[in-house]
Protein backbone atom coordinates (compact mmCIF):
# COMPACT_ATOMS: atom_id res chain seq x y z
CA UNK A 1 0.00 0.00 0.00
CA UNK A 2 1.32 3.79 -0.65
CA UNK A 3 1.71 6.30 1.57
CA UNK A 4 -0.59 9.21 0.96
CA UNK A 5 0.65 12.07 -0.63
CA UNK A 6 1.16 15.19 1.16
CA UNK A 7 -1.32 17.68 0.43
CA UNK A 8 -0.17 20.59 2.32
CA UNK A 9 3.22 22.15 4.09
CA UNK A 10 3.59 24.01 6.83
CA UNK A 11 5.45 27.08 6.69
CA UNK A 12 6.27 30.34 9.06
CA UNK A 13 6.20 33.64 8.75
CA UNK A 14 7.27 36.81 10.46
CA UNK A 15 4.36 38.51 12.82
CA UNK A 16 3.38 41.79 11.79
CA UNK A 17 4.44 43.10 15.25
CA UNK A 18 8.07 41.52 14.62
CA UNK A 19 8.23 43.31 11.77
CA UNK A 20 7.47 46.35 12.87
CA UNK A 21 9.97 46.17 15.70
CA UNK A 22 12.83 45.34 13.41
CA UNK A 23 11.68 47.99 11.25
CA UNK A 24 12.11 50.36 14.15
CA UNK A 25 15.77 48.60 15.34
CA UNK A 26 16.84 49.27 11.02
CA UNK A 27 15.54 52.82 11.39
CA UNK A 28 18.03 53.05 14.67
CA UNK A 29 20.69 51.30 13.02
CA UNK A 30 20.76 53.29 9.81
CA UNK A 31 20.48 56.67 11.58
CA UNK A 32 23.78 55.33 14.03
CA UNK A 33 25.24 54.85 10.67
CA UNK A 34 24.21 58.76 9.59
CA UNK A 35 22.10 57.73 6.28
CA UNK A 36 18.53 58.40 6.11
CA UNK A 37 17.22 55.03 4.69
CA UNK A 38 14.07 52.77 3.22
CA UNK A 39 13.81 50.03 5.18
CA UNK A 40 11.39 46.90 3.68
CA UNK A 41 10.64 43.25 5.87
CA UNK A 42 8.98 40.98 3.78
CA UNK A 43 7.40 37.36 5.04
CA UNK A 44 9.00 33.84 3.70
CA UNK A 45 7.45 34.00 0.70
CA UNK A 46 8.46 37.88 -0.55
CA UNK A 47 5.08 39.83 0.18
CA UNK A 48 5.17 43.14 1.95
CA UNK A 49 4.84 42.85 5.77
CA UNK A 50 6.52 46.20 6.91
CA UNK A 51 7.26 49.28 5.20
CA UNK A 52 8.82 53.03 5.52
CA UNK A 53 10.98 55.89 3.18
CA UNK A 54 12.62 58.08 5.40
CA UNK A 55 12.15 61.93 4.28
CA UNK A 56 15.63 62.44 3.11
CA UNK A 57 15.51 58.50 1.28
CA UNK A 58 15.54 58.94 -2.46
CA UNK A 59 12.74 57.63 -4.49
CA UNK A 60 14.66 54.93 -6.42
CA UNK A 61 15.34 53.58 -2.72
CA UNK A 62 11.90 52.11 -1.95
CA UNK A 63 11.67 49.96 -5.13
CA UNK A 64 15.20 48.57 -4.11
CA UNK A 65 14.86 48.00 -0.58
CA UNK A 66 11.56 45.69 -1.22
CA UNK A 67 13.02 44.39 -3.99
CA UNK A 68 16.40 43.44 -1.44
CA UNK A 69 14.18 42.19 1.53
CA UNK A 70 12.19 39.71 -1.51
CA UNK A 71 15.88 38.25 -2.66
CA UNK A 72 16.74 37.52 0.42
CA UNK A 73 13.70 35.79 1.43
CA UNK A 74 13.95 33.50 -1.97
CA UNK A 75 16.95 31.98 -1.13
CA UNK A 76 17.23 32.56 2.64
CA UNK A 77 20.83 34.46 1.93
CA UNK A 78 21.91 37.84 1.83
CA UNK A 79 21.90 39.87 -1.09
CA UNK A 80 25.52 40.78 -1.30
CA UNK A 81 26.32 36.64 -2.01
CA UNK A 82 24.50 37.34 -4.89
CA UNK A 83 26.76 39.91 -6.13
CA UNK A 84 29.66 37.71 -6.46
CA UNK A 85 27.46 35.03 -8.09
CA UNK A 86 26.81 36.54 -10.85
CA UNK A 87 30.52 36.61 -12.14
CA UNK A 88 29.57 33.12 -12.61
CA UNK A 89 28.77 32.63 -16.18
CA UNK A 90 26.11 29.35 -15.24
CA UNK A 91 24.66 32.34 -13.03
CA UNK A 92 24.76 35.02 -14.64
CA UNK A 93 21.93 34.71 -16.79
CA UNK A 94 19.89 35.44 -13.27
CA UNK A 95 20.52 38.76 -13.81
CA UNK A 96 17.69 39.32 -16.14
CA UNK A 97 15.43 38.15 -13.39
CA UNK A 98 13.66 40.99 -12.53
CA UNK A 99 13.29 41.69 -8.49
CA UNK A 100 16.62 40.54 -8.31
CA UNK A 101 18.52 42.77 -6.20
CA UNK A 102 22.06 41.39 -6.23
CA UNK A 103 23.63 44.86 -3.76
CA UNK A 104 24.55 44.25 -0.40
CA UNK A 105 21.66 45.20 2.02
CA UNK A 106 19.38 42.30 2.30
CA UNK A 107 19.34 39.74 4.88
CA UNK A 108 17.28 36.53 5.24
CA UNK A 109 15.08 36.49 8.71
CA UNK A 110 15.47 33.29 10.53
CA UNK A 111 13.72 32.25 13.56
CA UNK A 112 14.34 28.81 15.57
CA UNK A 113 16.25 27.57 12.43
CA UNK A 114 13.24 28.66 9.72
CA UNK A 115 13.62 31.33 6.91
CA UNK A 116 10.68 33.86 8.19
CA UNK A 117 11.02 36.49 6.21
CA UNK A 118 13.42 39.06 4.85
CA UNK A 119 14.85 42.70 5.70
CA UNK A 120 15.95 45.16 2.98
CA UNK A 121 17.58 48.56 3.58
CA UNK A 122 18.99 50.99 1.26
CA UNK A 123 20.27 54.48 0.85
CA UNK A 124 23.80 53.80 2.46
CA UNK A 125 26.60 52.10 0.79
CA UNK A 126 25.84 48.34 0.16
CA UNK A 127 28.26 47.65 3.06
CA UNK A 128 26.34 49.87 5.49
CA UNK A 129 23.11 48.53 4.28
CA UNK A 130 24.22 44.97 5.18
CA UNK A 131 25.53 45.83 8.77
CA UNK A 132 22.19 48.18 9.73
CA UNK A 133 20.24 45.17 8.22
CA UNK A 134 22.37 42.44 10.65
CA UNK A 135 22.55 44.85 13.64
CA UNK A 136 19.04 44.98 13.52
CA UNK A 137 18.16 41.62 13.31
CA UNK A 138 20.40 40.94 16.19
CA UNK A 139 18.29 43.77 18.29
CA UNK A 140 15.64 42.17 17.24
CA UNK A 141 16.38 39.11 18.29
CA UNK A 142 16.65 37.67 15.13
CA UNK A 143 20.38 37.09 15.28
CA UNK A 144 22.98 35.87 18.16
Amino acid sequence: MQSPIAKTISTSAISLEAAQALLAEARRACATRGFAATIAVTDAGGHLRAFERADAAPFLTADVAVDKAWTAASFGMSTHQWNQYMAEPAVAPLAHQARLMAVGGGVPIFDEGRLVGGIGISGGTSIQDHEAAEDALRAAGFLQ
